[in-house]
């Protein structure tokens, strides 16, 4: 993967404000004429650096307004419990996002659910099958301060 000048990291940050503007605006945005820009935006393709595109969704109009992030803290660390712990964490629509964590818990998952009988519902029938979990510790979402999908100017 090549590095990523300060063009390409411009194009990427129009790109996470407004993921659905044309080749036009976005090359205005960045100061670059239409050609190079979509040739820029191509290779960012291509290379793997952007790797899709999405619609970013109010998730209480959607009918999922709680969010919940849930430690996760395994049994044992053999590969066979982490591959099937991860097997199928990945296959539970309700966690959005799994990220594998240093410190007190194994995993941090993002999950979506539509109240708390959900959530439980969550917990007995997807979290507790997958075995291998010595301890769940759940935190409730009550306000977000902060949300973006922008990235930071790098040096």
């Amino acid at each position: 993967m090549k590095k990523l000048d300060s063009k390409d990291q411009q194009i990427i940050r129009a790109l996470q404000r407004n993921g659905r503007m044309t080749n036009q605006d976005l090359a205005a945005e960045v100061n670059l004429s239409p050609s190079p820009c979509l040739r820029r935006l191509k290779l960012l393709e291509e290379s793997g650096v952007i790797t899709g595109y999405s619609a970013n969704i109010d998730a209480e109009a959607y009918g999922l307004p709680v969010t919940v992030f849930v430690h996760v803290r395994l049994n044992s660390h053999t590969e066979a419990t982490v591959k099937q712990f991860e097997a199928d964490i990945s296959r539970v629509d309700q966690v959005l996002e799994c990220f594998v964590m240093t410190g007190a818990s194994d995993y941090l998952l993002r999950v979506v659910v539509a109240d708390l009988t959900d959530y439980e519902t969550f917990v007995r029938r997807k979290l507790h099958p997958i075995g291998g979990i010595a301890s769940i510790d759940s935190s409730f979402v009550y306000g977000i301060v902060k949300k973006t999908n922008v990235f930071p100017v790098t040096r």
